[in-house]
């Protein structure tokens, strides 16, 4: 699949958490970070008002009936899947695709649409109920959900908790909608890296690459892992590269600017480079972390998706920051980042004046149009590199210098 990037977004926290408040201004400011596909989380009716529900609002991912979306989210609840409908045009013909979740492990603990479902919960999901695949009907069932949504002009599905469900029922699915709706894609939230080429199998587009990407992320910035981890990432997934999602971020994770993440949204460029630039990776925002949100009205650095809340920083941008991603998203968007070649320069360049693999990284991208080298910092020093680029990448060989800050990343356009 080709590169994309995707903006997660909780509509009922956009602006004043209408349908309506999505239209031009909110599309221009997506397109100018050169968004592909917007993932509205939290449409489709979920559990609210009930006694165990979680948080004042409830969780999105515990739906109560699969055939409608949320009231809160229309001017007049009345006519609020005439309201989605018009969202769901006027995003299309902003140029961008829409993904929604599909979420084929549970439903709310009151139930869904009479899927089959046991009486338990997993962990510590007590707002919903296990789907029981046992049950003949669960699969038709299921399908009928996803045959539905992709009929009102759903381009994507992120599919969560994959693994939690038999893959037989996902490839399954896939291959039925594909039958009617061939361009559909499919995202899946997988998390133990060794079960990635299953998913891949079963016909996902893209998978979550948390066990791979974001952990190593995290490991570097804050648990003394060497920056070489890149590397050995990438190199595990071998021809299935292509198919991973990067992020920083998500509805399940800290927040990046937090204390109990970076402390510094400043921090983010090395990793933000690696996450977009190098290989053919697709990368997720999450909405808010362009602007430096820290989710300090929260207790666990979380923007919570069971209260009523909100993302300051979407209101109060940091405007820099913003600047800086913005520059960053442009480099990704470009033919040699989207489609070009991807040469690893850690292996030949561990004694190189100015680089210390255990805290910077280096690559290339390489394309018939041009090439460019990029060099990543993941300490707080700034580093003047001296890389050597071997003459096996097809350019000329030699050494190239870059002066790269502390936590942040340096391009030199080589053709």
């Amino acid at each position: 699949m080709e590169k994309i990037i995707i903006y997660q977004a909780l509509p009922r926290l956009w602006k004043k958490g209408k349908f309506s408040d999505w239209k031009k201004s909110s599309f221009d400011y997506l397109k100018s970070l050169h968004v592909d596909y917007v993932w509205y989380t939290g449409i489709i009716r979920h559990s609210t008002g009930e006694d165990w529900v979680k948080g004042d609002w409830g969780s999105p991912y515990s739906i109560c009936d699969w055939y409608d979306v949320n009231p809160y989210l229309a001017d007049n609840p009345d006519r609020r899947m005439e309201e989605f409908d018009a969202l769901v045009a006027r995003t299309h013909k902003a140029g961008l695709k829409i993904i929604l979740d599909f979420i084929p492990n549970h439903v709310a603990r009151c139930g869904a649409n009479d899927i089959p479902s046991y009486d338990f919960c997993d962990y510590d999901w007590t707002d919903t109920l296990k789907i029981n695949f046992g049950a003949a009907q669960t699969w038709d069932k299921l399908l009928e959900v996803l045959l539905f949504w992709a009929g009102k002009g759903i381009d994507a599905f992120r599919c969560d908790m994959v693994e939690m469900v038999p893959v037989d029922f996902l490839k399954w699915a896939i291959d039925e909608v594909h039958k009617h709706y061939p361009d559909v894609k499919f995202i899946g939230e997988a998390y133990s890296r060794q079960n990635y080429p299953v998913y891949v199998e079963a016909g996902f587009d893209l998978l979550y690459d948390k066990s791979g990407y974001y952990d190593t992320l995290r490991s570097v910035m804050n648990a003394g892992m060497t920056a070489e981890a890149f590397t050995w990432n990438w190199q595990s997934l071998g021809g299935i590269q292509g198919r991973m999602l990067n992020f920083l971020e998500n509805h399940d994770e800290q927040r990046f600017a937090s204390d109990a993440f970076s402390g510094d949204a400043g921090k983010c460029f090395a990793g933000l480079a690696v996450a977009c630039l190098f290989n053919e990776a697709s990368f997720l925002i999450y909405f808010g972390q362009e602007c430096g949100e820290r989710a300090d009205n929260s207790d666990n650095a979380r923007t919570s998706i069971f209260n009523h809340t909100t993302v300051p920083s979407l209101d109060n941008p940091d405007k820099e920051l913003l600047e800086r991603y913005r520059q960053t998203l442009d480099l990704a968007a470009t033919p040699l980042f989207r489609h070009g070649r991807n040469w690893d320069l850690g292996y030949c360049n561990r004694d190189s004046r100015g680089f210390n693999p255990s805290y910077h990284f280096a690559f290339l991208r390489i394309s018939e149009e041009g090439a460019a080298l990029v060099a990543c910092n993941f300490s707080n020093f700034e580093s003047e590199m001296e890389l050597y680029i071997p003459e096996e990448t097809g350019l000329e060989s030699g050494l190239f210098k870059l002066n790269v800050p502390a936590w942040d990343y340096a391009v030199l356009q080589l053709k």
